[in-house]
């Protein structure tokens, strides 16, 4: 039996970011509960909770950084990777210390916003991310 709570997030490229950020906001009642300046090494960053839990975080980067085809299935490239949700923060140590016997390439546990987090990488090398609230 699965021990995660479902999807915290999904994370998408955009070369405009207020353009989404707006648009989220108009379509679905969104809101800001994040966002980060670009930095060296990060670019800017925004999250927009969807409710239920979910959140989108959107990232910015220039229009020609974004691979594939947003409009064509299987083509589509802006997906930058998911979120798993796990119910504490105890439950994500155990989690990290889990990847790290299976050898996985992992981060440290930082916190982003009102969330724990810990990236890490699976066997194909996809960056994935597994999340719980903080507080």
């Amino acid at each position: 039996m699965p021990f995660t709570t479902g999807f915290n997030h999904v994370a998408t490229l955009t070369a405009d970011v207020d353009r989404i950020v707006k648009f989220y906001t108009d379509a679905f009642g969104a809101e800001t509960t994040f966002e980060m300046a670009a930095k060296e090494g990060h670019p800017r960053m925004v999250i927009l909770d969807l409710g239920g839990g979910a959140a989108l975080n959107v990232f910015e980067v220039p229009a020609e950084e974004i691979i594939g085809d947003r409009r064509r299935q299987g083509g589509r490239g802006p997906v930058d990777h998911f979120g798993l949700a796990v119910d504490s923060l105890a439950t994500l140590e155990a989690t990290r210390d889990r990847l790290r016997d299976l050898g996985a390439d992992i981060g440290e546990i930082q916190r982003l916003g009102s969330e724990w987090s810990l990236f890490f990488r699976d066997p194909d090398g996809m960056e994935l991310e597994v999340c719980c609230h903080a507080g």
